[in-house]
């Protein structure tokens, strides 16, 4: 029994909650204070850089939403497995687990060959990539701005892979889509705030993910959105070191394996 039985159903909490989700945590970010002691740029560094002003930011990424819907309620409709009452036997916990675990994998798989293509190819690189990484300073907000194609071909079509690889029901994908999405808001946040979780148990964090946004990191740290596993296999693993910057703040250096 979960708390949306019976008022919605596990298909349309599939396709909406992660959207919902990623404004309500995307937001808290955006209305935190300041926050400098804990930033990985300045604030002078994030108005310089980046060269895209938030309201387009927020139509590119309503506008991946859009599309990421529309193909979530097709899946959906495509792979239902309720029965005839309507109802759909849901596998024992262990079992969605495991199924959790196994989307992650196939997700990180899956981004990682896509989104160091995108860096390979320079007409994908200077007509789709690119636009992402107008945030040379990213923010919590901009964590799924990109290109329309980017966003059908890395994250629309991954998570769709992910679902049907795994085999999970419209009801698990509900949590597994949810946390990928928390997970790359946090990875673009920007902050390096004591007690964050992700930091304590993800490698793939936003420091990490910062290092592929600076100039000189743009051929490292593919890996997104939860293990840094293929970046380590293929030589793409760029280190980094969190110093603290004398005027307040983090700065993550990158190193040399």
């Amino acid at each position: 029994m979960v708390f949306w039985e019976g008022y919605v159903s596990d298909e349309a909490m599939g396709t909406f909650a992660p959207i919902v989700v990623y404004w309500l945590y995307a937001g808290i970010y955006q209305l935190l204070p300041p926050l400098d002691n804990y930033r990985l740029h300045t604030r002078k560094e994030e108005d310089e850089k980046n060269s895209v002003p938030l309201s387009s930011v927020i139509k590119g990424v309503l506008l991946q939403q859009l599309v990421q819907a529309t193909v979530a309620e097709i899946l959906f409709l495509l792979t239902s497995k309720a029965s005839s009452s309507g109802v759909t036997i849901q596998p024992p916990l262990l079992v969605q687990v495991v199924q959790i675990i196994v989307g992650m994998l196939v997700m990180d798989t899956w981004q990682y060959f896509v989104h160091r293509y995108m860096h390979q190819n320079m007409f994908l690189y200077r007509h789709v990539h690119s636009q992402h990484h107008r945030l040379v300073v990213p923010y919590a907000i901009g964590a799924l701005y990109n290109h329309p194609l980017e966003g059908l071909l890395l994250d629309t079509f991954g998570g769709a892979i992910s679902f049907l690889i795994s085999g999970m029901t419209a009801r698990t994908a509900v949590i597994f889509f949810c946390f990928a999405v928390i997970k790359t808001v946090d990875d673009h946040c920007g902050l390096w705030l004591p007690g964050n979780i992700f930091h304590l148990f993800f490698q793939n964090n936003t420091a990490y993910h910062d290092i592929h946004h600076q100039l000189q990191g743009t051929k490292y740290n593919y890996s997104q959105p939860f293990f840094p596993i293929w970046d380590k296999i293929l030589g793409t693993h760029m280190p980094y070191s969190l110093v603290e910057r004398p005027e307040g703040g983090y700065e993550a250096r990158p190193m040399k394996d």
